[in-house]
């Protein structure tokens, strides 16, 4: 569903406005453990953008001018699931479900993606598909397919060592952790309601999960917060799978007074070294700061509203008042996805404020490119993926890309890879 936009066309002639030439050499960020790992020989860093209502991932550049590389069909096996589906009653409920809620009338065939370390496949998570498939980039055939527990998959993580990924399995109250070269499984454990964002933190020691509780139902007022579900982070061990650590962070969000705020953590943004965690909350325009050994709430910063988006909390897409947020490499910038407010920003730690608003039509994710010099974000509502400089706060690089961009990582393909075989 396409949001009304009569200011979107005053934006995207500001967006288009604003664009200059960037371009520099190609380097791994340190924000993204997949893109830390150095390209092998023959290998070439690349952008994925999964194309959630399409079904398709397109390949771009990882720095500068965000060129196309190719693209991938993500559901090659379509027809084969839908016969499955259409067979099984619950199954059916469950997708047509996700088509009127989480899809806005859409399916959603592609959530998450990770290559794997020799750039041969990619691995995605299919929401509507409630599984995890392994394509090969060479022929654009499946490698192996996981079914998750439950009806729908979701948010992935990938270790920093690129041989396991990490998905959440919506529906299940679930995790689990797969051999990304298999597909086997390397263990599971137990969330709250609806996981969510996984994270992989201490060089892969540990592996974080965000629960976000309902957020596809109406029942969206502050006094009907109880109605959400159990909303908590989970930590584990990510070898053993066994709980290190719980945290609820409505307790936090009390003892810091902010009882105001939903305790639904959505996407978030560790510091380099760990210490600090940035995150995103249902139904809020800001950014909350959490100390990680201190284990509490050190500083909320609201950033500003579009005086255009509307103040009926139901009308905002499943709960994510903003949605994505990326750390630059050094520490020093986070960039923020507004996502119904339609823009994105580089904010700077140490104040907490915010640069120039630059125009984005519903931007779903944020991450950073290659050579470390830009935040990415997806425009969902514009089809297209734009870069920001993190230190100007300005766009530099703007192209299409297919229906509904949501997650955008790094990974790799083969040198001179453009798409696989016809």
């Amino acid at each position: 569903m396409r949001r009304p936009g009569r200011r979107l066309a005053v934006l995207a002639a500001a967006l288009l406005a604003t664009l200059t030439a960037a371009a520099g050499p190609s380097a791994a960020s340190a924000a993204d453990p997949a893109a830390a790992r150095p390209a092998g020989a023959g290998l070439r860093e690349v952008l994925f953008v999964g194309n959630n209502w399409e079904g398709t991932a397109d390949v771009l550049a990882s720095s500068g001018g965000l060129e196309k590389v190719g693209r991938i069909n993500v559901i090659p096996d379509k027809e084969e699931r839908l016969r499955e589906i259409r067979l099984n009653p619950v199954k059916l409920g469950y997708f047509l479900g996700i088509r009127a809620t989480a899809g806005e009338g859409h399916d959603q065939f592609v959530d998450d993606m990770y290559t794997t370390p020799d750039g041969t496949a990619v691995v995605v998570s299919r929401p509507s598909f409630a599984d995890v498939v392994s394509i090969d980039l060479a022929t654009g055939r499946i490698n192996w397919r996981f079914p998750v527990s439950g009806y729908r998959a979701d948010h992935m993580a990938v270790s920093p060592d690129g041989t396991r990924v990490a998905v959440s399995a919506s529906t299940s109250n679930t995790v689990h952790v797969l051999d990304i070269a298999t597909g086997r499984p390397a263990g599971s454990f137990g969330t709250g309601d609806k996981p969510h964002e996984n994270v992989y933190t201490d060089g892969g020691r540990y592996l974080w999960n965000m629960s976000i509780g309902d957020v596809t139902s109406a029942l969206d007022a502050p006094w009907l917060d109880w109605t959400k579900g159990d909303r908590r982070i989970t930590v584990v061990d990510a070898q053993t799978m066994r709980q290190v650590k719980v945290i609820d962070m409505r307790q936090r969000l009390d003892a810091f007074g902010r009882s105001d705020l939903s305790d639904a953590v959505r996407p978030v943004a560790f510091s380099p070294d760990g210490s600090t965690m940035y995150f995103q909350v249902s139904f809020f325009n800001g950014v909350v700061e959490y100390d990680v050994s201190a284990d509490r709430i050190t500083r909320v910063r609201r950033l500003p509203a579009n005086p255009a988006t509307s103040s009926d909390r139901t009308t905002w897409v499943n709960d994510s008042r903003h949605h994505g947020m990326s750390m630059s490499p050094d520490g020093t910038k986070l960039c923020v996805a507004g996502t119904m407010d339609d823009y994105a920003t580089v904010v700077d730690r140490t104040s907490l404020l915010e640069g120039p608003l630059v125009p984005a039509s519903k931007p779903y994710w944020a991450t950073v490119s290659g050579d470390g010099r830009s935040c990415v974000i997806s425009e969902s509502g514009a089809d297209r993926v734009t870069a920001i400089d993190f230190a100007t706060g300005r766009a530099t690089a703007s192209v299409p890309v297919g229906d509904h961009p949501q997650r955008v990582r790094l990974g790799h393909v083969p040198a001179g890879w453009s798409g696989p075989a016809a």
